[in-house]
């Protein structure tokens, strides 16, 4: 049976460029079709600029920005990967922040390829399972995460659940795995 989000507002965290066009767009899709009404946020108002790998994409409206909203707003959180996204986001302080709200609130986040350099950023992966685009294996580690090569990780630990995966390759599963947390 497919998740039903109606009723429910999911955050999707993005720096103003670099954010992996394809990992925002299908998980964004997956949320509408299941009924939930997906909000584009990043660290200033406009416009984002996604890429395809290294390539500009297509740029989206942002919806708000992190300092307009706060965990409370929303049922969950998607972080889509890029190399450059996420490693902008954790420069900015009240994004950090932002992602911190929601393991803090026990509401699932999803994130996907490189995007755990950001859960990195908040010391959210201590004590996780979790997976990431492959380059990022170390840097799980050394935040105390436990890494591992698999296409979607579930992670429960009290009352939050961490679901991540290694890039677009694993959308589908990614996609299913997170409406199925925010559905419940």
């Amino acid at each position: 049976m497919a998740s039903d989000l109606t009723g429910t507002t999911i955050a999707f965290l993005v720096a103003p460029e670099g954010t992996e066009q394809v990992e925002l767009t299908d998980p964004w899709q997956a949320v509408e079709n299941a009924g939930g009404t997906p909000r584009l946020i990043s660290v200033s108002s406009g416009e984002i600029q996604a890429v395809d790998h290294l390539d500009k994409a297509d740029t989206f409206p942002v919806d708000a920005t992190a300092d307009q909203v706060s965990a409370a707003d929303f049922t969950g959180l998607v972080l889509p990967g890029g190399v450059a996204n996420p490693d902008r986001l954790r420069t900015h302080e009240r994004a950090v922040a932002f992602v911190k709200e929601f393991f803090d609130t026990g509401k699932p986040v999803a994130a996907i390829c490189h995007a755990p350099w950001t859960l990195i950023e908040a010391d959210t992966v201590r004590g996780r399972r979790l997976t990431s685009y492959p380059s990022l294996k170390t840097d799980v580690a050394n935040a105390g995460g436990e890494w591992v090569d698999e296409e979607v990780v579930t992670c429960a630990v009290g009352p939050n659940t961490l679901i991540t995966s290694r890039g677009p390759g694993d959308l589908p599963a990614f996609s299913r795995t997170a409406l199925d947390a925010f559905a419940r």
